[in-house]
């Protein structure tokens, strides 16, 4: 088995090229460009909308729809309502 395995690489080995393209003629250009722009696109507008899906759900959680106790938050206070008190 193990010398089989051998001598197809061996062939493969033999059918490749020696060498490749000179430096010169590969470049990524334009097209490459506008493809890394549209992944980077993409990824951002799969976070926000992640970012979006998460506080929905954590919404849905904290008013009780998953079956836990609905969870009540305290009203935020400012620093104009601390003034007021003193």
């Amino acid at each position: 088995m193990h010398a089989q395995v051998m001598l197809f690489v061996l062939r493969l080995a033999e059918g490749l090229p020696e060498e490749g393209p000179a430096a010169e003629d590969v470049k990524a250009g334009w097209l490459g460009f506008s493809v890394f722009l549209l992944l980077v696109a993409a990824v951002v507008f799969l976070s926000f909308s992640l970012v979006k899906q998460l506080r929905k759900a954590q919404a849905a959680k904290d008013a009780g729809v998953y079956g836990d106790e609905p969870v009540e938050h305290p009203e935020p206070t400012g620093p104009a309502d601390s003034a007021d008190r003193d």
